[in-house]
């Protein structure tokens, strides 16, 4: 299975025929359902459509197809869910049973009834007033043969699967971002790095007045960033050893074998999820808090983020 997909036809187009028929039904279904502004796109590595936020997410499994539209949804569609597996925000249908058609429609449109009046972020008014700006980088845009994806609450524009630029407005400023930029030749020196010693790759372009934004130098930024992926520039990430678990949570993994044994058979990425989180906390009752709250889920090999991948 491809492991970098950019969108809605890349993602159905890596199964095999049955499995593809089958999305591809459920593709239509919905988008035959949702408002002509909704919009599709990967989140999550999974299909989705949006319309003032998500409305519903879809996967395929190996024998069943998981739909993902929120607790809500589950909650509120209990009775009828009642013969297929659901958790608290995951159904699976079976790949062996028809398409639940008619659940599928109530519970879309029941999301989109629920975000219909719901007011999206307002960056103009609360971060200043760019539209002119949004407008230009549009039009750049258009020019590039960027994908346009949803990620972390806002559009990201990639190649190859790779982030190459995102932008935003805010009080003082309106910011482009390259996620590239530390390759870029920049020789008029307008990147920076937003978080110094922290940020590795990710360079910043800010600009006070949407008239000091060059069109074509900017292009010329974005083509360079486009080309520094395709030349298989990147920053790999680079690992920070794990730090060992210590007070309270060492005290209890000591205590429990079978807690403690369970956290040692957990990836090391997974444990220092936990370690953080418990570390995190300023106050003794609520790293004890949090101590109970991830003893059943370590005990089941889980991750404190597993839900949310």
């Amino acid at each position: 299975m491809a492991t970098s997909i950019a969108t809605i036809d890349e993602y159905i187009n890596q199964f095999e025929e049955e499995k593809k028929e089958y999305l591809i039904k459920v593709r239509q279904l919905i988008a035959g359902l949702v408002p002509p502004s909704a919009d599709e796109t990967i989140s999550y590595q999974m299909p989705t459509f949006r319309y003032k936020g998500n409305i519903i997410h879809f996967a395929m499994n190996k024998n069943h197809l998981g739909l993902y539209p929120g607790p809500a949804a589950i909650a509120h569609f209990a009775t009828e869910l009642k013969n297929f597996k659901t958790t608290k925000g995951a159904i699976q249908i079976p790949l062996d049973q028809p398409i639940p058609t008619q659940i599928i429609t109530d519970i879309v449109n029941f999301n989109i009834d629920k975000l219909k009046d719901k007011q999206g972020p307002n960056w103009y008014q609360s971060r200043g007033n760019w539209q002119e700006a949004e407008e230009l980088m549009q039009q750049i845009i258009l020019r590039t043969s960027l994908k346009k994806e949803f990620k972390w609450g806002s559009y990201i524009y990639t190649h190859k699967g790779k982030n190459v630029i995102g932008w935003g407005g805010f009080k003082n400023f309106f910011s482009l971002w390259f996620y590239n930029g530390v390759f870029l030749a920049d020789p008029d020196k307008h990147l920076i790095s937003a978080s110094e010693g922290k940020t590795k790759a990710l360079r910043q372009w800010r600009f006070e007045d949407v008239m000091d934004m060059d069109v074509e130098k900017i292009a010329a930024y974005i083509q360079e960033s486009i080309q520094t992926i395709d030349e298989g520039k990147e920053l790999k990430p680079t690992k920070s050893p794990t730090k060992p678990p210590t007070g309270l949570l060492l005290e209890a993994l000591q205590a429990d074998p079978t807690f403690g044994e369970s956290f040692r058979a957990l990836t090391p990425g997974k444990q220092k999820e936990y370690i953080e989180y418990i570390d995190e906390a300023k106050q003794e009752k609520t790293k004890q808090s949090r101590l109970e709250k991830i003893k059943p889920l370590v005990l089941a090999k889980k991750g404190l983020n597993d839900k949310y991948k």
